[in-house]
């Protein structure tokens, strides 16, 4: 299965220009997220669901702090926004025992506010579909977010869970390559974060001598479908 590649934002326009460009495969939200927007949460949601289809992955996270409060919100996020949605709780002990209940319920979930191995484990061990890391949070703590994520695949690996990571909160593309490397389930990144998988000037010029070149043969302008 090759690692899945998610939005991590909720801007419209931005989800459509990435989506136009690049293999995405669905979006991931969280309460601050749709806070940027400045829009009613399920208004925004709807949108996103809408454009991407029934069928891609979207992540909303729970609100409520309790596990009842939580599946309560999991239930009421999956009858508006259809049953290929994710529902992220957060990976405290309410929140496991959410899991827990919603994977009997059939709902699908994705444990978010990773920092540690042993919050990763014990959400997949509740029934989690996905486990979300945060890379860069981990690294302003001091520790390496990369090896930590590294740390709980070898974990899923090791006890055969079918959960996948789904990495988080990146700073750079190497951090995504990194993890491309090694064969997590997935990443999810920020548009900036994106942009900068192919920004290098060398690409660019290589692209621009080809173009010259071809011009000096054609004419200026003038491409394959012109000839």
């Amino acid at each position: 299965m090759n690692m899945r590649l998610l939005i991590d934002d909720a801007d419209m326009r931005e989800i459509r220009r990435l989506y136009d460009l690049y293999p995405i495969d669905g979006v991931t939200t969280n309460p601050s997220i749709l806070a940027k927007t400045g829009r009613k949460p399920y208004e925004v949601l709807k949108e996103i669901r809408e454009f991407i289809g029934k069928e891609a992955d979207l992540h909303v996270q729970a609100i409520a702090k309790d596990a009842a409060g939580m599946v309560k919100d999991a239930h009421a996020i999956v009858q508006v926004l259809g049953g290929a949605t994710f529902v992220k709780i957060p990976c405290i002990p309410e929140g496991f025992k959410a899991m827990k209940l919603l994977k009997k319920d059939g709902i699908r979930t994705t444990g978010t506010a990773i920092y540690t191995p042993m919050q990763a484990y014990l959400a997949a061990k509740s029934g989690a579909s996905y486990t979300a890391p945060y890379i860069n949070r981990i690294d302003d703590m001091g520790y390496d977010g990369i090896h930590v994520t590294k740390e709980i695949q070898d974990i899923f690996e090791v006890n055969q869970f079918d959960t996948m990571v789904l990495a988080a909160s990146f700073k750079n593309s190497q951090q995504v390559l990194e993890l491309c490397k090694y064969g997590v389930g997935g990443v999810t990144a920020a548009p900036f974060v994106m942009d900068k998988f192919v920004n290098n000037a060398a690409i660019t010029a290589a692209v621009d001598v080809f173009v010259k070149d071809f011009e000096k043969l054609a004419g200026e302008g003038v491409t394959m479908a012109e000839l």
